[in-house]
């Protein structure tokens, strides 16, 4: 379980829902107060943790937790509007085990999510997604169509796993922008179709998985009759 503590309800509800789409167990809070009750039930695997907070910040926070021997050793990732190298360090001297400033791209804060998970013995990524002729395996970083490597891009990875994540799922164009290339894209509305097109293309037999649903967006099925 993974728990955030951000009072921004737009950044919020977007981390929390990229989490669950990629088989992370997350749920998200407004104030400090929820948390800790929270916390008292059930010690998260993870902590989220923005600076900037309403009732407590989110320094206070960390050095709570730090102190207690119950969530001591317990992951902390800060987010935060502060970007300057004072702030970062700060943070880190107080016990945060990463720093990502805001804005930042969702694949990033999984990717430091993955990687923090994997030092601290836990484990939130899906081992593996099979569907039909397609294999992919995260920990990997491996794509196979019935049975042969398939090279992409990055980006074009992090659609397919993103699609994969909840398959049947029907995700719009600028909640793929959202995810993959983040909140603060500000390129092309096309730069999903065309991922989308050459990822298809690359898949082959597997492309037909993509699926468009006309008028919103795209979203992975079984092949279509």
């Amino acid at each position: 379980m993974i728990y955030l503590l951000e009072d921004d309800d737009s950044i919020r509800e977007l981390i929390i829902y990229t989490l669950n789409s990629q088989g992370m167990q997350a749920q998200g809070f407004s104030r400090p107060s929820g948390f800790w009750t929270a916390v008292r039930a059930q010690v998260p695997d993870l902590v989220l943790l923005d600076i900037m907070l309403p009732e407590e910040d989110g320094l206070s926070i960390l050095k709570k937790l730090r102190s207690s021997a119950l969530t001591g050793k317990l992951p902390v990732i800060m987010l935060t509007a502060k970007g300057s190298e004072y702030d970062t360090v700060l943070g880190l001297d107080s016990g945060a085990d990463d720093y990502i400033p805001k804005p930042f791209r969702m694949m990033e804060l999984l990717s430091r999510i993955r990687a923090l998970l994997r030092r601290s013995g836990q484990s939130g990524q899906v081992e593996e997604y099979r569907l039909g002729c397609l294999y992919v395996c995260p920990s990997r970083h491996l794509v196979q169509v019935d049975g042969r490597d398939v090279s992409l891009t990055l980006k074009e990875y992090e659609l397919l796993c993103c699609m994969l994540g909840q398959p049947g799922v029907v995700f719009s164009r600028s909640q793929l922008l959202d995810r993959i290339w983040g909140y603060e894209f500000d390129g092309e509305s096309r730069t999903v179709d065309v991922h989308i097109r050459t990822l298809r293309q690359k898949l082959g037999p597997a492309g037909d998985y993509v699926q468009t649903v006309r008028g919103i967006g795209y979203k992975m099925g079984g092949m279509p009759e």
